[in-house]
């Protein structure tokens, strides 16, 4: 195979359009658009009366307009500067980007499944209702707990919904506590959910192996806890070998225990979470059943209860009786033992994720599942193998689970970071792998390859690894520093972005031609 060298990088030639070949310059929307015309024609409306009052518009809207090939061009070549999960290896440690099989899609599309409505009633659409009942028996089997909550809209929101009903069973005992204890390896949104409810965030620190010990959580189980928040496997890729002591320290504590299930990935079909002492945790029907992941949705994280905190789950709830399945919409629908805190959202859930994260679950089956956990763990494993001779282990006593954690004591004397690494990872087709983050593990490189990947795929990603990382221990900075090289874009200032962001397009002021 021909590698092209670093050198030829440098040797592009400009063009007139600014276009390289099939790789097209393509401007903004507004830059291109038109706010006098459309490609679709619009009639004028009849003269009505308006009602909005002091809120109607005084003036055009500004929309760009464009013909129908210019729209579809646009959307298209958007779409070619993508990467994303149909394109390559998505190795992004703590955030499983696994392969979206397109039966799921197909199912999704199943007229009765694809075309239903929130509003419909209830008795139209008995199959959604079983399905979801369906859904709900699988993923109360993989967890061994007692009830789900179906309606979230992603992980952190199911971080809210079991959180929320933590309070809620506390404050059925009388018990008003203010601290929840998190680990400092966990996911940035569990102490912003806790914080958010009005609890008071401790952190736990990690011992050197990078997990938690129970006698540090003893320390710190004061009356006033109302929780842990612990994430297992947890972010450094290790399963918790405490797991179970710190569940019985927080219970004798009268606490309770919520795991972040976003690492289910690696356990499901080998480990059931209520036999660990967990008494609520979110899943990621995206990490875990390969629901599309991204782009701000669609998201879904159905939370599991334990029989401690079952009764508190959130309306509606799916009920069955003689008659099939039903919606308990109201706390008065349902049984007398439960208690609900309240309503989380105002419709039950996401379809369409549903649907594809029950046509997953079939088509595997439980040793389908139980298999996917297994080659997750391997695949990550054999990249921790292959690159632990180039790269720094923070915990190299220790085999991990569905991630591998990297540190960068190897990069120390190169005057390259972390970033520049991932950076010119870009250049050699990856998307970058999780970086600085867990927070615990200085100039962190998080991989994560997921069950999807073959071995052939594996090899070709830690081939790129290790060419970088050599180019890197004989000093070639100019490699990394300036990187990405071929991608649309060249490396942006990220931190002035985060700080100062522009939320405003406005248009460049046009420029005299030399001759005038």
């Amino acid at each position: 195979m021909n590698i092209a060298t670093f050198e030829s990088q440098e040797t592009t030639a400009e063009t007139f359009t600014g276009n390289r070949a099939l790789a097209i310059e393509e401007p903004l929307i507004f830059e291109i658009g038109r706010s006098d015309t459309t490609g679709v024609d619009v009639d004028e409306p009849e003269a009505f009366t308006p009602r909005l009052g002091a809120l109607e518009r005084k003036s055009s809207i500004g929309l760009p307009g464009l013909s129908e090939p210019e729209t579809m061009r646009h959307y298209v070549r958007l779409s070619q500067k993508n990467y994303g999960i149909d394109t390559g290896m998505f190795p992004l440690g703590s955030c499983t980007m696994k392969h979206n099989p397109r039966l799921n899609e197909k199912m999704a599309r199943l007229p009765g499944l694809g075309d239903i409505h929130p509003l419909q009633p209830l008795s139209t659409v008995p199959g959604a209702l079983e399905l979801i009942a369906e859904l709900s028996r699988w993923l109360l089997e993989l967890t061994g707990m007692s009830a789900v909550a179906m309606l979230p809209k992603a992980g952190a929101h199911g971080e809210l919904c079991g959180m929320m009903a933590i309070k809620a069973a506390l404050a059925a005992r009388g018990e008003p506590r203010t601290v929840v204890l998190v680990p400092e390896s966990a996911h940035g949104t569990n102490p912003a959910t806790a914080a958010l409810l009005g609890y008071r965030v401790e952190p736990v620190p990690a011992r050197g192996d990078g997990t938690v010990d129970a006698v540090e959580v003893q320390k710190r189980l004061t009356a006033d806890v109302a929780a842990i928040m612990l994430t297992n496997p947890n972010t450094c890729g290790l399963f918790e070998r405490d797991i179970v002591a710190i569940a019985d320290a927080v219970h004798a504590a009268g606490a309770y225990f919520y795991a972040d299930g976003a690492n289910f990935n690696a356990i499901v079909g080998k480990v059931r979470p209520g036999d660990l002492g967990i008494d609520a945790m979110h899943i990621n029907l995206h990490k875990t059943f390969s629901t599309p992941h991204g782009g701000g949705g669609p998201g879904a994280g159905p939370v599991v209860f334990s029989d401690a905190l079952a009764p508190f789950a959130p309306l509606p709830l799916v009920l069955a009786d003689k008659e099939g399945h039903r919606l308990a919409e109201h706390a008065s629908e349902a049984p007398q033992t439960a208690r609900p805190f309240g309503r989380l959202s105002a419709f039950h859930g996401q379809m369409g994720m549903f649907v594809r994260a029950l046509s997953y679950m079939l088509s595997h089956g439980a040793d389908g599942l139980r298999q996917v956990a297994h080659d997750a763990v391997l695949n990550a494993n054999y990249i921790r193998a292959s690159l632990k001779d180039v790269m720094s282990l923070p915990y190299p006593d220790r085999p991990c689970m569905h991630e591998v954690l990297f540190d960068d004591h190897w990069l120390e004397g190169t005057g390259i970071t972390t970033l520049d690494l991932a950076k010119a990872l870009i250049d050699e087709g990856y998307h970058p792998m999780t970086v600085y983050f867990p927070l615990v593990v200085h100039g962190a490189i998080l991989i994560e390859p997921t069950e999807s990947e073959s071995k052939a795929s594996l090899d070709l990603f830690i081939a790129a690894l290790r060419d970088l990382a050599m180019a890197a221990k004989r000093g070639d900075r100019a490699r990394f520093t300036g990187a990405p090289y071929y991608a649309p874009r060249r490396r942006l200032d990220e931190t002035r972005a985060a700080r100062t962001p522009v939320l405003r397009w406005t248009p460049l002021k046009p420029q005299r031609e030399a001759a005038e």
